[in-house]
């Protein structure tokens, strides 16, 4: 029996983070979210997962911390994460490429435009 694919869901908006799990599970995966990145990075640790999908703007920890703190651990350095945004600007793009970000999906995104990065981000 194939397991189904597992994503980490870090993201403090919770409605949005409902709106991702609800997507997710409809789809067959599965899927666990937290609003806390110090929890989140626990989670990846505890569960290893298949993903990570992660704000990059959230209180006392943000994205690019958790990133950093997923790469230096054997666990989950190879763990693909995207970046969940609002921001397009460049330098934002460039710090997390340099991190080890794998992807970035832009807030708003439409369901068809999460299933594809993801989709993308397993096969490689």
């Amino acid at each position: 029996m194939i397991q189904p694919v597992s994503v980490l869901v870090i993201e403090d908006e919770e409605f949005l983070r409902e709106i991702i799990l609800n997507i997710l599970h409809t789809k067959g995966f599965r899927a666990i979210g937290t609003g806390d990145a110090r929890r989140g990075l626990l989670l990846a640790k505890e569960w290893i997962p298949d993903l990570i999908l992660c704000d990059i703007r959230m209180p006392e920890i943000d994205g690019y911390q958790v990133l950093r703190s997923l790469r230096q651990d054997a666990l989950t350095a190879n763990i693909p994460l995207i970046f969940l945004t609002a921001e397009t600007l460049q330098e934002v793009v460039s710090q997390g490429q340099q991190l080890g970000a794998n992807g970035y999906l832009t807030k708003p995104f439409t369901t068809q435009e999460l299933l594809e990065a993801i989709a993308s981000h397993l096969k490689k």
